[in-house]
């Protein structure tokens, strides 16, 4: 598993169905499949021929290399004999929505929809008819559609997990709960037992962002049962995603079992947060040693971690005369005379002979690297062989603790006009952090770093957009990236403001080119306004109990004050989103206790009434509601100073938990109240549902 997170499916069947090899195997074919076509579009009447002709073209190449063939993508011809035309048309009629049309552009979920329906008849060995289908060509396709994706499953790099398990041990061997069970031997599956429990990917998740979470939260007896493992679990995936990996496609279950190849892919992706923590001007503002103009500093605040590394990396090497361009952590540093520069620039003084460089043999030459690296205190995390055989993830990892030991730079930051723009009020700052992570859980192709930079071309908008308002979108008029001409995002982002209006936001003074430009205010507004539209459908989808009406937010309101006041606590309630009172914690701590009387351990609350009460307050509600099943972004700053949107977002992802639930409420006409009723429906969820929840409902 790599540093490059999950491939995220919002589709809940989908995210069951397929592995998460299959799916970097299946993106890579769509995608090959998409820039393939003339039009650069994939349409969903595309897929029956797109398919067929990734089964076509794997049985023209034989063996070959196995990345080779996961990747390959030919061009697509007629449908072939696996099934017939009017077998590929009832596979689209089975899987398209009502929304979705043939000419319309099919998304990555769209081709994994109809892969799954046509992997299960071939494998079903039979005609949507009910006849039997041609046994040898449907065998041979389905063996091959198979093994294109289950070749690679689930092997795990023995190299990354003795890597991870190095760094739990030096990270968490004093910590009281877990130091019985460590240190962890590599060379066995301890890791994956250990992590059953939950306890110690959520006291990873503390070492990567300190504070995440609340530990009175976690479940920490030495014999947990089945319910308070599930808590732990639930607990960690909400983090998780609260501090930026992407675990849609894991569940509980799959953390319960010790499945490896997850469990060791969310664990690299927690290590990674950790160990780029810094890599960012807010953390290391003498980055902006990297920069030379305005220009520069809006890329770099556009790059993710990975690519400030690589930025800050031939920074140094260009010091020290180093003459080729690093552009990856794999190929380019094999032969270790990019780090022997670099570590020379860094800490000259702990070198030592043999020279690195006059040494020919790769090995002892990559042994020699580490051996410098020891005497500068940076921790391994990799073998001379993983330096010699490329391994990106574990010299990314080396690097970036490199970075964190000794950067190189000045710690007297060059004043410069253009950085002045840096310093965010610390609710701005909040506001941006909560909007990109929930982009982020959306389950989109693109992965945003930073709000305001990443969202000027106005695409990752449309592709937002797209997700919770499904069909709203024109792809014929949207200008995909690379995009170098202004106009052109000036268009994508006037198409987003068009198809707001139609969603009836407020968009009173605001043009494309505000977006474009990188209004914060305005960016932040309609973003809310997005964000309000997604919970409040999601909500109305439950249709089982809103009969199809529209949601408001005084109905989240009287129906948390309704379900407090059941539960017997007849003098807490809210008067607003803005209600100062919320800043206590207690009302919230009523409502989380009110729709499961359990999972609040009254024993830890204090009265709210002092500032560190409050804030102790503030932090363990987040940690129950996530426990609970609910995805949130917000921070305990949040309830203690009654951000209205945070306050309403917080009640309406447990109103949308408890009302998923079997027992479903129904939308009360005469007083806006959800009043019980019996149901035995099942919810039609939106497919930006990972928005809200993932794991309250399994």
């Amino acid at each position: 598993m790599g540093f490059d997170g999950l491939v995220v499916v919002s589709d809940p069947y989908l995210q069951r169905r397929f592995t998460q090899t299959d799916l970097r195997a299946l993106q890579a074919q769509y995608a090959a499949l998409r820039d393939a076509s003339p039009t650069g579009r994939l349409r969903l009447r595309d897929l029956p021929a797109a398919i067929s002709g990734l089964r076509a073209g794997a049985a023209k190449g034989g063996g070959g290399d196995a990345d080779e063939k996961e990747n390959s993508a030919p061009d697509p011809p007629p449908p072939g004999p696996g099934l017939t035309d009017e077998e590929w048309a009832s596979v689209l009629k089975a899987v398209a929505r009502a929304d979705e049309r043939p000419h319309q552009d099919a998304s990555f979920e769209l081709f994994l929809r109809v892969y799954a329906e046509m992997q299960l008849r071939l494998k079903a060995g039979k005609k949507p008819g009910g006849g039997i289908a041609r046994s040898s060509s449907s065998s041979a396709a389905a063996a091959f559609l198979t093994a294109a994706t289950t070749t690679l499953l689930h092997t795990i790099s023995e190299s990354e997990k003795a890597s991870y398990v190095g760094h739990i041990n030096a990270y968490l061997a004093e910590d009281p709960f877990l130091k019985d069970g460590l240190p962890i031997d590599p060379a066995t599956d301890h890791l994956f037992h250990i992590t059953k429990d939950g306890v110690l990917l959520c006291k990873l998740i503390n070492l990567a962002v300190p504070g995440t979470i609340d530990e009175r939260a976690i479940n920490t007896k030495k014999v947990l049962n089945l319910w308070e493992k599930n808590e732990n679990h639930t607990l960690c995936l909400n983090s998780a995603k609260a501090i930026g990996c992407t675990v849609v496609n894991i569940g509980t279950q799959d953390l319960a079992e010790g499945r490896p190849h997850l469990v060791l892919g969310l664990i690299s992706q927690i290590i990674k947060i950790q160990l780029l923590a810094d890599v960012n001007l807010k953390s290391t503002p003498q980055l902006v040693e990297l920069v030379e103009d305005s220009k520069e500093m809006e890329e770099l605040m556009s790059l993710s971690p990975e690519k400030i590394l690589l930025r800050w990396m031939n920074f140094q090497l260009k010091k020290g005369g180093f003459q080729r361009t690093v552009t990856n952590f794999s190929s380019d540093i094999k032969d270790s005379e990019a780090y022997a520069c670099l570590l020379n620039v860094l800490a000259p003084e702990c070198s030592a002979k043999p020279s690195t460089m006059s040494v020919k043999d790769l090995l002892h030459r990559a042994r020699l690297i580490l051996e410098h690296a020891d005497r500068m205190g940076c921790k391994r995390y990799l073998t001379p062989k993983d330096i010699v055989d490329g391994l990106p993830n574990l010299n990314l990892a080396f690097v970036a603790h490199i970075f964190q030991k000794r950067n190189g730079l000045s710690k007297q930051m060059k004043q410069v006009s253009f950085v002045d723009g840096l310093s965010d009020d610390a609710q701005v700052s909040r506001e941006e952090r909560s909007f990109r992570l929930w982009i982020n859980s959306l389950g989109i192709s693109s992965y945003i770093n930073n709000v305001f930079e990443d969202l000027r071309n106005g695409w990752v908008l449309l592709e937002v957009i797209d997700k919770i308002a499904p069909g709203s979108v024109n792809w014929k008029m949207a200008n995909r990236p690379p995009i170098k001409l202004p106009f052109r995002k000036v268009e994508n982002c006037n198409q987003v403001l068009k198809i707001g209006k139609e969603l009836k936001f407020s968009l009173v003074n605001i043009a494309g080119n505000d977006i474009v430009q990188g209004n914060k205010k305005l960016i932040l507004a309609f973003l809310w306004q997005l964000m309000r539209y997604n919970i409040l459908q999601l909500l109305r989808n439950l249709r089982f109990h809103s009969n199809g009406k529209e949601i408001t937010d005084n109905d989240i309101l009287a129906w948390a004050n309704k379900k407090v006041k059941e539960s017997g606590k007849h003098n807490s309630r809210m008067e607003s989103f803005k209600d100062r009172s919320l800043s206590s914690g207690t009302f919230f701590l009523n409502l989380l206790s009110a729709v499961e009387p359990r999972v609040v351990n009254w024993s830890l609350v204090t009265k709210g009434e002092k500032d560190e009460e409050k804030q102790m307050n503030a932090s363990y509600i987040i940690s129950v509601a996530r426990k609970l099943g609910c995805s949130i972004f917000l921070l305990p700053e949040d309830i203690l100073e009654v951000n209205q949107k945070m306050m309403l977002t917080l009640t309406a992802s447990i109103m949308y938990w408890y009302l998923k639930r079997p027992t479903s409420y129904s939308l009360d006409s005469e007083n806006g109240s959800l009043c019980e009723t019996s149901s035995t429906s099942t919810s039609d969820d939106s497919a930006s549902e990972s928005s809200i929840d993932e794991n309250g409902a399994r």
